[in-house]
């Protein structure tokens, strides 16, 4: 619980990341560590509140109160406060795979739902979170656990996004043998091309990578189940499969001419800009490319934030990020009490660093595209319209110039390719079936975690999905083989 009456000592305290202007120059990584003194001030505001939220772990009418991975957050602050950080991060570490990708990524749901919140800013769980893995790492503390003994058992997972990391991860640790397929030429699904280098650095991706593959993991790239690598084949080599390809089935904006080239899917843009970076030559397609045009982003989550820091980036020219949903109030309204996630305004990274170059918030709310307009198939332009409860309001069309219309409306689901092959039964909104709180599939053997089973939702999600989903294969193959 860090010091008892720490939280009315100290007021929360941020990062302070790299300056916009020097960040928005590279790709490389904007968060900042606090000092370490600070961060342990900041872990003597954990308030000894009786009933902890931080890590409940919970979904209520769609949105989460709490850590879905359940850490151990009061224990966790305790021990920071007490300086004791690498018992700290091995408290963390029972319970979460990979602190390294969530304490730079994740929006912090355990803060959400901080009892410290209520009433004041909550506990900076993040940033403590962050420090514990970069104490880690320079303490050399980021090694292999080698299995003591193996099962025999063999599992394939099929994709390597945070879902599928972390069940291939936990399945090993039980000692069994795992296969990840993955049919990009690098591993790591969203957390290496869904989401920019600025954001999550790749060697920090790859540094994980290496230490599966030490713990016995296999990797499999380019390897598309169903096609390069036949359904049977897996069938006969392995005892159960664990399906973690991602909700990837994209979004499109329904405009009138929106098949114009240079109206992109955002994550086929944010893939473009990390090839750029990580492969020597690599140029891609030049319509890819945001640098001196006119950037149109349609979605206000999380992808279009990342698209307006990457078009800033390659030196887009301007940069716009229609929402059609009214701007999010202030405060909490009274329809979403404590200690539900908080849908109020929030201003991101992207969006910071949008105001200091261009000197105003890059989002219109209550704002799309109606039209793209284009000459020779490419985009030219975009009749943009307010919309009240979604409808267009008439005699409020624009006609802006545009180069590049980046679309983050989210997904419709995973894709059908494997799932028709499989013949796998599916819930109304087109994902993978499975029994409420469980993992097995309409068919026997067959397991699937993450979004190809909830739909799209958030990295910490598929973290915990795919952990859940690993103990309940493992649980499977344990009764098939007494």
């Amino acid at each position: 619980m860090g010091k008892p009456t720490g939280f009315m000592e100290y007021e929360r305290v941020d990062a302070s990341n790299r300056g916009i202007a020097e960040r928005i120059q590279d790709f490389a990584e904007f968060h900042a560590l606090q000092a370490t003194d600070v961060l342990t001030q900041q872990a003597a505001r954990c308030m000894d509140c009786g009933v902890a939220f931080c890590h409940a772990g919970m979904s209520v009418d769609g949105l989460s109160i709490g850590c879905p991975l359940s850490n151990l957050i009061p224990e966790i602050n305790d021990l920071m406060y007490r300086g004791l950080y690498e018992v700290a991060y091995d408290r963390l570490r029972k319970t979460h795979p990979f602190p390294e990708f969530t304490g730079r990524i994740c929006p912090a749901l355990c803060e959400g739902s901080c009892t410290l919140g209520e009433h004041e800013l909550p506990v900076t769980i993040k940033d403590i979170e962050h420090f514990l893995d970069k104490y880690a790492t320079s303490q050399d503390g980021l090694k292999p656990r080698i299995p003591m003994v193996r099962t025999g058992y063999k599992v394939a997972v099929i994709g390597s996004g945070p879902a599928g990391l972390a069940c291939a991860e936990h399945l090993n640790q039980f000692g069994d043998s795992v296969t990840i397929f993955e049919r990009a030429d690098r591993p790591g699904g969203l957390l290496t091309y869904g989401i920019p280098n600025m954001k999550l650095d790749k060697g920090v991706v790859d540094r994980r990578i290496k230490i599966m593959e030490a713990e016995g993991i296999d990797f499999r790239l380019g390897a598309e189940v169903g096609s390069a690598v036949p359904l049977q084949e897996l069938f006969d080599e392995f005892d159960a499969l664990v399906l973690c390809g991602g909700a990837t089935q994209a979004r499109m904006l329904s405009a009138q001419g929106a098949e114009l080239t240079g109206v992109v899917p955002a994550v086929e843009y944010l893939t473009n800009a990390t090839r750029r970076l990580l492969d020597e030559g690599f140029l891609g397609e030049d319509y890819l490319n945001a640098a001196d045009k006119e950037v149109f982003i349609v979605g206000g989550g999380d992808t279009g934030n990342d698209c307006v820091a990457t078009a800033l980036r390659q030196g887009a020219r301007s940069v716009t990020q229609f929402e059609i949903t009214p701007k999010p109030v202030e405060s909490r309204a009274q329809d979403n009490p404590w200690p539900l996630w908080p849908k109020v305004f929030k201003t991101d990274y992207g969006q910071y660093e949008a105001i200091e170059v261009f000197g105003h918030d890059p989002r219109e709310y209550e704002t799309s595209i109606s039209e793209v307009l284009g000459e020779n198939g490419h985009v030219g332009a975009v009749r943009a319209m307010h919309y009240k409860n979604f409808q267009p309001v008439d005699g409020t069309d624009e006609i802006r110039p545009a180069g590049l219309i980046l679309i983050a409306m989210g997904f419709l689901g995973p894709e059908r390719t494997l799932i028709d092959a499989l013949e796998l039964e599916c819930d109304a909104r087109g994902n993978v079936k499975t029994r409420p709180g469980m993992y097995a599939t309409s068919l026997e053997s067959v397991f699937a975690a993450g979004d190809m089973r909830r739909g799209q939702s958030l990295v910490v999600w598929a973290l915990m999905e795919g952990r859940q989903a690993a103990e309940e294969c493992h649980a499977y193959l344990s009764r098939q083989h007494r």
